[in-house]
């Protein structure tokens, strides 16, 4: 059950939020997916009988907020995060293109949400959880405060006109992979659609490079066109070499443990424990292996 302490951190994430969003305050309900006479009474104060705790854990989940007594998490600035801003704030700025596929567990993820968190106009979709042409163009319209019931054809062409109106919107998609054949083709419809006017960056590990190579060799409709205006490249930010990748890994490992790790912690052996028999770290056994020090 939310207590008044877990709603106070969900309305301070809400105000925060708002002020990376663009639009309006109703788009700003819609794309929390509640109604925005809930979110004026919330956006006041209001936290008795205006939500449901379904509603409240809902909209603490698409925030990202830590309901328990656990430290908040903080970021480390890794070769990763780094490497991968620079190319969200290019493709943002200049709404360019772009495709990452790099191995899994080195802070992709992590990245592309931050940056969403923290910027206007982007936004993040797991496609993983979207997989399909419909779900995918709902979400991106949600995410954006447009509405994203009716007829699908509707929810399209509203969303194409909001994007033109925005300064330097950015989609990111990360999981890509994920995706199925109608909803890839979908991407390549609204890219067009909005060419020049807002930013893409597709994001996942080998198994989105084997997939769209794999197309483009099988000529299967649309992938070559795709891959043309995603750049024509498959950006890495991992060195290819062993010996250099886990080097890397592991530097970036250390960063975000000593980042989050208490005064006087032995860094080295939470490091050592994260660390698979290849030498590679996992960097989402950090925080398990930090509430432990806790």
């Amino acid at each position: 059950m939310m207590n008044q302490e877990m709603k106070k951190k969900v309305l301070a994430a809400l105000a925060e939020a708002r002020q990376n969003f663009a639009g309006s305050d109703a788009k700003f309900a819609v794309s929390l997916g509640i109604n925005s006479a809930q979110y004026s009474r919330i956006k006041n104060g209001e936290t008795e009988r205006v939500l449901s705790d379904q509603n409240w854990i809902s909209l603490a989940r698409h925030l990202g907020v830590n309901l328990s007594n656990a430290p908040e998490w903080k970021t480390a600035a890794t070769p990763v995060f780094q490497f991968i801003t620079a190319q969200l704030d290019m493709c943002q700025s200049a709404s360019m293109s772009a495709m990452l596929c790099d191995l899994s567990d080195i802070g992709k993820t992590y990245t592309a949400q931050h940056y969403a968190k923290t910027h206007k106009n982007a936004v993040y979709i797991d496609c993983s959880q979207v997989k399909s042409k419909t779900r995918l163009v709902r979400t991106i319209a949600k995410s954006f405060g447009v509405g994203s019931t009716g007829r699908l054809t509707d929810v399209y062409e509203d969303l194409v006109y909001y994007l033109k109106t925005l300064p330097n919107p950015l989609i990111i998609l990360d999981e890509a992979g994920d995706l199925n054949y109608e909803a890839f083709l979908e991407i390549k419809a609204l890219w067009n659609a909005t060419d020049g006017m807002c930013g893409w960056y597709m994001m996942g590990a080998d198994g989105l490079k084997a997939k769209v190579q794999r197309a483009i060799d099988n000529r299967k409709v649309g992938y070559t066109e795709l891959f043309s205006r995603f750049g024509k490249r498959y950006l890495t930010v991992v060195p290819m070499e062993a010996e250099e990748r886990t080097k890397m890994t592991q530097a970036t490992a250390m960063m975000i443990i000593k980042a989050n790790c208490k005064e006087g912690t032995d860094a080295g052996a939470i490091l050592r424990r994260t660390m698979g028999d290849d030498g590679m770290p996992s960097l989402r056994r950090i925080h398990k292996e930090l509430m432990k020090e806790a």
